[in-house]
């Protein structure tokens, strides 16, 4: 049984479903358990947890009954996924390679450990993704 995992709302599910699909296996290891690119739903798991699923944005919405709503607008981030990866120049440029959008390439940050490494992209919905390795 899964604890926790994320579940992003997404407005494109296509394109999210897609980039994921690509990048989880090869970045962590993750199979998807569930979905595809119709959606409305997909999910990745690592072992046998859930790591992180996909929800088309509009089915959320007319399930809570919020679909009146405004859509989300450009703000500071509230969130962020974390990826622990081996190698982080290659983590953040096989995400660029397939849709990502570049934020911070891959630098040290030592006051966050002495063997910090972190890089950072949005995926194909803006959601920031950060890769690091210690």
């Amino acid at each position: 049984m899964d604890a926790a995992y994320p579940r992003l709302l997404v407005a494109d599910f296509a394109d999210s479903f897609r980039f994921y699909a690509a990048v989880l296996p090869q970045l962590i290891g993750a199979h998807r358990t569930k979905g595809d690119a119709e959606g409305p739903y997909a999910s990745w798991d690592l072992g046998h947890e859930g790591v992180i699923s996909l929800l088309d944005r509009a089915a959320m919405a007319a399930l809570a009954g919020t679909a009146e709503l405004p859509q989300p607008s450009p703000a500071q981030d509230t969130s962020m996924l974390v990826f622990r990866v081996p190698d982080v120049a290659v983590a953040h440029a096989f995400c660029l390679d397939r849709g990502a959008r570049h934020v911070a390439g891959p630098a040290d940050r030592p006051a966050w450990g002495p063997t910090c490494r972190t890089a950072h992209v949005r995926d194909p919905e803006g959601h920031l993704l950060e890769f690091q390795s210690y």
